[in-house]
């Protein structure tokens, strides 16, 4: 009988030997022969099919027993299995909305305002934005006075780049801020709404609006305080006494399940959908908008950080932390060097390794 040693069967398959040894671990993949000698696995053609099910299904959060009984099923028994459990999660999550509500409401009624007019702090920054090796370039970024952007648009070559709209409307907020402003929050909040708009608006003359987007992290420098917004994967990293600590979490469906312990890094990063995001600025009525039913939404992350002088802020796009080892990454946000070197070191860093998408950063020094 024709086998494949763990090597061939990983490229195959789209996951890594990592990964499947977790699979026979776990007893769900075991492999056809392992020698006695060296502890090699070798698998049958037959099992690929297998192994991207029990990785698709890892990707929903299915529990690992339940896994164990949907792999052995014929295929029609499978798909009503999968039907039910999803059925399931979605009636589990309608249940905690009303829990949810309940204890957000207790919390903001126990609300202490945090000062935002502190001390104010001056930002450095330096920005870097590369095409790599795509057609065109679709991420976008704003380094201001106190305003700091990142985001990672997609859509149709040729057409406006939804980043940067997006990006457009958050501009006006890069001025120092007064408190006869107002409420720093409700202004992000308000340009998230207004970008929602002018996708929408821009969208109408697509054939193909249904995939027309864009990721963005905002940081607004307000006093001693940052603000952000946040939505899709693009990230906002704080270094502070030499650790590198990231602010945002990615709005996408393998970060969730890692999150919760149902998925492992390995699993994650050889995942054929890793990069698909479950949150993201798009135009009111397609497919990927929440009124579509299909989850994303372009509701941001709000979060206000306390900062101090000699903090240092860092936004990329997925260009950047997708691309390096998260250590390597690390390492570089953390050195020594005014921002431009930094931002140059980071960049340098990412054309080395190919430079596989576009790639925006931003790295901003505060000082007092």
């Amino acid at each position: 009988m024709e086998q494949l040693s763990i090597g061939e069967f990983a490229r195959m398959s789209g996951l890594t030997p990592k990964a499947l040894r977790l699979y026979d671990d776990l007893g769900l993949l075991a492999p056809t022969r392992v020698d006695p000698f060296n502890g090699y696995r070798w698998y049958a053609p037959e099992q690929l099919d297998q192994a991207r099910l029990v990785a698709r299904l890892r990707l929903i959060g299915m529990p690992l027993a339940r896994i164990r009984a949907v792999a052995a099923l014929p295929p029609g028994a499978a798909a009503a299995e999968i039907t039910a459990f999803w059925r399931q999660a979605e009636a589990d999550t309608a249940s905690r909305r009303s829990v949810v509500a309940a204890l957000v409401d207790d919390l903001r009624t126990k609300e202490t305002t945090m000062a935002t007019t502190g001390p104010t702090l001056t930002a450095r920054s330096a920005a870097r934005l590369g095409q790599g090796t795509r057609p065109a370039q679709q991420d976008a970024l704003h380094a201001g006075q106190s305003l700091f952007i990142v985001a990672d648009g997609f859509g149709p070559h040729g057409s406006a780049v939804p980043a940067g709209l997006a990006v457009s409307a958050f501009t006006a907020l890069d001025t120092p801020w007064d408190e006869t402003d107002g409420d720093p929050s409700a202004a992000l909040l308000a340009a998230v709404a207004e970008a929602e708009r002018t996708l929408t608006a821009e969208a109408s003359a697509l054939t193909d609006p249904d995939h027309f987007g864009t990721t963005l992290t905002a940081a607004l420098l307000v006093g001693s305080t940052v603000l952000s917004a946040h939505i899709g994967d693009s990230r906002l990293w704080l270094v502070r006494d030499d650790r590198a600590g990231q602010l945002t979490r990615d709005h996408t469906v393998v970060a969730a399940l890692i999150e919760e312990g149902r998925l492992t890094e390995d699993e994650a990063r050889s995942h054929e959908d890793r990069s698909l995001l479950n949150r993201a600025i798009v135009p009111a009525g397609t497919r990927g908008h929440a009124d579509a039913n299909t989850g994303i939404s372009a509701g941001p992350d709000l979060a206000t950080t306390a900062v101090r002088p000699g903090d240092r802020l860092i936004l990329t796009g997925d260009g950047v932390h997708a691309v390096l080892e998260p250590g390597h990454l690390a390492a570089l946000m953390v050195a020594q060097g005014d921002p431009d070197d930094v931002g140059q070191a980071i960049a340098d860093a990412v054309e080395q390794a190919g430079a596989p998408d576009n790639y925006a950063l931003i790295v901003v020094d505060l000082a007092a």
